[in-house]
């Protein structure tokens, strides 16, 4: 099965599979999946199948990795995508307040990307930071130790 994708990051697929025994392929979805998100800025559904297929898996396994791990996105995201927190530590250290503050000042809910496509707004389950929460990803930046003053100099930088 082919994947729709351009032929320089099909090329960096196969030089990833050279680093896996063929009887080992599956190993090598993780960074398969970082190479299709790179390209794609998500995960499309239309593509799991053929990225099982590549690797030797069942699409099932596949989705498995895809809503286990929080940096794979399933479907497009604003330019500035803000994951927030919501296990134990965050919570008891204010995620609550962070996100509320987040949808007021963005004008979205959790889930939801902005018209404009510039803001995505997601809570996700522990970004392993405990020790800073509250605390979030800012694409691939993480920000700990978050405050409504943290969020509002964020917010003026990305405007």
């Amino acid at each position: 099965m082919s994947l729709n994708l351009s032929q320089a990051s099909l090329d960096r697929i196969a030089e990833v599979l050279t680093h896996y025994p063929a009887e080992n392929k599956r190993a090598a979805l993780l960074p398969i999946l970082h190479l299709v998100q790179e390209e794609k800025g998500y995960i499309p559904v239309e593509m799991e199948e053929g990225i099982a297929a590549l690797v030797g898996v069942p699409v099932v396994k596949v989705k498995e990795v895809l809503s286990f791990y929080t940096w794979f996105r399933q479907k497009p995201v604003g330019k500035y995508h803000f994951q927030v927190c919501r296990t134990i530590s965050c919570t008891l250290r204010g995620h609550r307040e962070i996100m509320t503050l987040l949808e007021k000042k963005l004008g979205i809910k959790d889930g939801e990307t902005s018209a404009d496509g510039k803001f995505t707004l997601t809570a996700v389950e522990c970004l392993a930071s405990c020790e800073t929460a509250p605390m979030m990803q800012l694409n691939e930046k993480y920000i700990d130790n978050l405050t409504p003053e943290k969020i509002d100099e964020i917010l003026a930088g990305l405007k």
